[in-house]
């Protein structure tokens, strides 16, 4: 979907930016502004500012500021178009789509109004549900005699669909209307076309996506049948892969304690939640995905997953691990927790108390741990044999890491595991790979043996990129031009970038910084897309000369090892930021005289700076 900027900028002059903001945060006047407390960071005093003149907000605290699209972007972890067309809808205007005909545009259109009307049956069906559990003594019991309040019970939702097979006929004035069986709430007979109610007996557990729009149910049984648990089915608004249990109500309480808790049930979120944990999330009885694991990511850098001990919750971190392998960069924490195989997180809390769980999740397994213990399972270290399966079983889980800090030390712990040279890892790994590809032409495989000949010259050379290569791209004119040029030429990129990174680039100098925001804003809005796309996206764009200029020439060649160009780029990154703490460094000696934590300051700045140095190079 390719939107108008002119439409952004009118839906922006319609829009309030402390009323959208004001929804999600107490707001108060403050002069001509309104402070609040930071929904982006736990604060105990207000440093978060919203400009009605400007229509714009920013945090002094942690340096988050935008739009109202950037607000819901950040806030709510919506995408752009998503943010864009909840705004839209408020003021009564519809999204256009430049690159959309009149037919595709009816049918989009429709859709998202099909897709509005099935949450809007489910909530009604919501509602009807919190009425009978505060009918049903039962049910209330049930949940009492989980520990669960009444004002839990509230913040989440939870209700209770009652006996009997045709509940939600009272409820729906046409039974048989297509909305309910197509939203799940209704099952039809597939040989008599009987029609009958889904969720029978159970406390139900609505689950909300990102934006709290009701799309679809999970259902608790209140004795042992079976089964115990029973979900809403795949419908056009609900996809278990992509939902997680509670992550609507946890946002804030994700923010303020820096991780996401990742558990297994939906019992598992509102009892913690009663005691304390907050954060806690849900998968919806399917393995955690890439997908979970990058909406996750959205709100914080930090994730624990929480499993039992036995077989299957090793079995469930395992798929966790294969998940969130890929998004391990060296400035995120994933982290597995294992209880003891009696345990599920609810019943250790009341067994041993908040602060035992606390210091169980502090002492969660990195993840750097915990693929090795993978890699390693089931292999005789103590033999050769073993440490040669050990190096292979290894190599699919270490490949997948972003490059970084990380991934290298690795390397470097499994070759010592496989009693390797690193280098000599690589090569066996490299060679493992090249029998499951197709042969190359001989050209190829002559530049590739001459180009090994040179890599076994330098200790790091895995890691460094080409002199060669390098070379005949020619020298960038400048740092910002080099990474704009990476990043339009490999947008996925982006997926790497920590929250610092992206707003070092964003604060450059126009024409630098608008087009690392718009490059940004591509990504999350569509995904990774090749330049010949971004550069249809950007005619009469006021980035259209910059880009233009950095990705033509000979110096625009950009093919090459991903890993080596994904590390350029790292350290570019790198020596921006010592650029950039340099005149932190400066404005913190110049304040010293009339602040006393200046001083402290400068000396953390100093020791950043200095661990950077020594990943970036001091030539540009």
């Amino acid at each position: 979907m390719s939107i108008p900027q002119t439409f952004i900028q009118e839906l922006l002059s319609r829009i309030d930016v402390v009323e959208v903001v004001g929804r999600y945060v107490p707001l108060r006047k403050a002069g001509a502004n309104f402070m609040g407390l930071c929904p982006f960071h736990g604060e105990k005093s207000p440093s978060f500012s919203v400009s009605p003149s400007k229509q714009f907000f920013h945090c002094f605290g942690c340096g988050k500021s935008g739009n109202a699209i950037g607000f819901l972007m950040e806030h709510a972890g919506m995408g752009f178009v998503d943010a864009v067309e909840d705004l839209a809808r408020q003021v009564g205007l519809t999204v256009p789509d430049d690159h959309a005909t009149a037919a595709d545009k009816e049918r989009a259109a429709a859709a998202r109004q099909h897709q509005a009307t099935l949450s809007e049956v489910l909530e009604k069906a919501a509602q009807d549900y919190r009425k009978q559990l505060r009918q049903s003594s039962k049910a209330i019991d049930y949940l009492k005699g989980r520990g669960v309040s009444g004002e839990v019970a509230q913040r989440y939702g939870l209700g209770y669909a009652p006996e009997g097979w045709r509940h939600l006929a009272s409820v729906f004035p046409q039974y048989d209307e297509p909305l309910l069986a197509e939203s799940g709430l209704v099952i039809v007979g597939e040989e008599d076309g009987k029609r009958y109610d889904r969720f029978r007996d159970r406390v139900m557990f609505p689950i909300r996506s990102v934006k709290g729009e009701c799309i679809g149910f999970g259902g608790r049984v209140l004795g042992d049948d079976k089964p115990k648990y029973l979900n809403s089915p795949e419908t056009p608004i609900f996809h278990k892969g992509n939902e997680l249990y509670g992550l609507f109500e946890a946002r804030t309480a994700i923010r303020e304690s820096g991780f996401a808790l990742v558990t297994e049930g939906y019992m598992d979120v509102v009892a913690l939640a009663q005691l304390g944990f907050e954060n806690a999330v849900a998968t919806l009885g399917t393995a955690c995905t890439a997908e979970h694991i990058a909406k996750l990511l959205r709100f914080t850098d930090g994730v624990v997953f929480s499993f039992d001990g036995d077989a299957a919750g090793r079995r469930a971190a395992r798929k966790a691990l294969d998940a969130a392998i890929a998004h391990a960069s060296d400035t995120r924490s994933i982290k597995f927790l294992f209880l003891p195989s009696e345990h599920d997180p609810d019943s250790f809390v009341r067994a041993h108390g908040a602060s035992a769980f606390s210091r169980h999740i502090a002492d969660a397994l990195p993840l750097s741990r915990f693929l090795i213990e993978a890699a390693s399972d089931q292999c005789d270290l103590g033999t050769s044999e073993g440490r040669a399966r050990m190096s292979s079983n290894a190599r699919a889980l270490w490949e997948p890491l972003p490059d970084g800090a990380l991934k290298r030390q690795l390397l470097g712990e499994l070759a010592s595991l496989a009693q390797l040279d690193p280098l000599d890892l690589q090569e066996v790994w490299q060679q493992a790979a090249a029998r499951t590809r197709p042969p190359a032409p001989a050209a190829q495989r002559a530049g590739a043996s001459a180009s090994r000949s040179k890599g076994r010259e330098a200790p790091d050379m895995a890691f460094a990129p080409s002199p060669g290569t390098r070379r005949g791209r020619g020298a960038p004119a400048s740092r910002s031009d080099h990474a704009a040029r990476l990043l339009l030429s490999h947008m996925d990129f982006i997926d790497s970038l920590s929250h610092e990174d992206n707003a070092l680039l964003c604060a450059q100098a126009a024409p630098h910084g608008p087009l690392f925001a718009w490059i940004e804003m591509q990504f999350h809005e569509h995904g990774a897309l090749p330049w010949a796309v971004l550069r249809e996206s950007l005619r009469g764009h006021a980035c259209e000369p910059l880009a233009a200029r950095v990705m033509t020439g000979a110096h625009a060649q950009t093919e090459g090892d991903t890993h080596e160009l994904q590390q350029e780029l790292r350290g570019l990154l790198n020596r921006m930021l010592v650029d950039q703490i340099k005149l932190q460094e400066s404005a913190a000696i110049a304040d010293s005289a009339s602040d006393p934590q200046a001083l402290q300051r400068y000396r953390a700045l100093q020791a950043r700076r200095l661990a950077l140095e020594r990943l970036a190079p001091s030539s540009s």
